[in-house]
């Protein structure tokens, strides 16, 4: 297994060959990111690409009312940038940590020289590119068709897919503020599920107790991202031998 703090606690990263991230290790520094932190907001030069490990990022937009609502969520299995590759360098949404944790950081310059190699690591960000996508157009269409509650399941599963434990430091008011949503149906949502017995929830802290509970509850939005997730990388061959995608 991984230990704290490698670089091969990230899928991107453990997936690279040798070689591939000999070139780059000496590189890639360890960072915090607390709970809160901005890596980069709209239409800023982006000047490095994060890997996290144990944190996790809320790429989100922000409405001229204050209003926002979360896009998409990045955490071990991805990278947080991709703009810097894509030709865009900017973008017009944020990057915000929602968990607090680890990630490595690579300066934009050496990211792209990277990936103009045209090598594994190219093919995996593309192919991590493809599987953001999924998840932000499914996102957009749950928020659209689908109940407070369901769309809280999915997006606690998809959070405990990036984390070591079932136990998620979260106020309700910045679940709300991810899912685009008033704080009163959080609460509501999450005290049926709590009354099902499914999570626990005091102040700031959630506990999942039964996961097979939430997968019952959830739309089936959090199943489609997961299986393309594990379709585009599944496949991919680890350096430190077996190292599950979710």
């Amino acid at each position: 297994m991984p230990q704290p703090d490698s670089p091969s606690q990230n899928h991107l990263l453990a997936a690279l060959p040798t070689a591939d991230f000999a070139s780059i290790a000496e590189h890639l520094d360890l960072v915090p990111l607390p709970l809160g932190k901005m890596l980069y907001e709209p239409d800023t030069q982006l000047q490095h690409a994060y890997f996290p490990t144990t944190a996790i990022v809320s790429l989100h937009y922000v409405m001229e009312s204050g209003a926002s609502a979360e896009s998409a969520g990045v955490g071990n299995e991805g990278m947080v940038g991709i703009s810097l590759f894509m030709g865009g360098d900017t973008t017009p949404s944020s990057a915000v940590v929602q968990t607090a944790g680890h990630a490595y950081r690579l300066e934009r310059r050496l990211l792209k020289q990277e990936f103009d190699r045209a090598g594994m690591m190219q093919r995996l960000l593309l192919r991590y590119t493809q599987a953001l996508l999924t998840q932000m157009a499914q996102t957009a269409a749950c928020m659209r068709h689908h109940s407070v509650e369901q769309q809280l399941c999915r997006w606690l599963l998809l959070t405990l897919d990036r984390m070591p434990s079932n136990d998620l430091v979260m106020t309700q008011e910045l679940v709300a503020s991810m899912l685009g949503v008033r704080r009163e149906g959080i609460t509501e949502a999450a005290g049926n599920l709590q009354q099902a017995g499914f999570i626990r929830y005091r102040r700031g802290h959630i506990s999942v107790l039964d996961r097979s509970g939430l997968e019952t509850r959830a739309c089936e939005c959090y199943a489609v991202v997961r299986k393309e997730m594990l379709r585009l990388l599944s496949d991919v061959q680890y350096r430190q031998g077996e190292f599950p995608i979710v």
